[in-house]
């Protein structure tokens, strides 16, 4: 992993935390930085909080799943206190710290990163899964259940088919895309994390969605694993 630090010095706020990402856009890209034939391991990662004893917790859970089977390979998660205060659009600097911990557990090593969350489509580019990718020197894509709106720009609802979608332009740019993964089912948000371009991550999104849910599998089951390490503090 990168040794970039993940943290500007304390007291956190939006002015540090600003010019850090806007040094980071500087770097993304959004053309493969990969062999698509070369992706084996494709790794979902999520977040959930929950209070306790008046403090805020988290877990991470990342699901690494093969990406010709679909089987699970290995998941593991981590819980942990935040610290770090929610600043809205800088919400990557809360969940860094967590996710590059549970990363290191990890005794695969995943060719690609999707997170339950976006990417590209951000006010500055840099939703969790663009930020993340700087650490984990890894492509990335995001994956979000609803839309992040920005600039006051909705998007168009796809046809109602499986792998149809819209993109999401603003100012002239593809910021993501809506995509329909199942016939008759809620579209998601698909969006360059880094060092990938919008049909590879569309492609690999399709690739791995199954009857079960919308979103691809990897993400979801992270999802699932968040969901139930949650529950059981409650």
């Amino acid at each position: 992993m990168n040794q970039l630090n993940i943290l500007p010095p304390e007291p956190f706020n939006e002015e540090t935390f600003d010019q850090i990402q806007q040094e980071l856009v500087q770097r993304i890209n959004l053309q493969n930085s990969f062999n698509k034939e070369d992706i084996r391991l494709v790794a979902g990662v999520d977040l959930a909080y929950w209070e306790e004893e008046g403090r805020t917790r988290a877990v991470c859970c990342i699901c690494v799943v093969d990406y010709t089977t679909h089987e699970i390979v290995e998941t593991k998660s981590l819980q942990d206190e935040i610290k770090v205060p929610y600043i809205a659009g800088y919400l990557s600097f809360r969940e860094l710290p967590l996710i590059l911990d549970t990363f290191n557990q990890l005794e695969n090593d995943p060719d690609l990163v999707m997170f339950d969350g976006n990417g590209y489509l951000h006010p500055r580019h840099m939703g969790i899964a663009t930020h993340a990718s700087f650490y984990l020197n890894k492509p990335t894509i995001g994956i979000a259940k609803s839309y992040l709106r920005i600039q006051d720009t909705d998007y168009e609802m796809p046809a109602s088919e499986s792998g149809a979608f819209t993109d999401i332009v603003i100012d002239g740019e593809i910021y993501g895309r809506a995509l329909r993964t199942q016939q008759q089912v809620k579209p998601i948000f698909v969006s360059c994390g880094n060092g990938i371009d919008i049909d590879t991550s569309t492609e690999v999104t399709l690739a791995l969605i199954n009857k079960e849910s919308r979103l691809p599998i990897p993400v979801r089951q992270a999802d699932l694993e968040t969901k139930k390490h949650r529950a059981a503090r409650r």
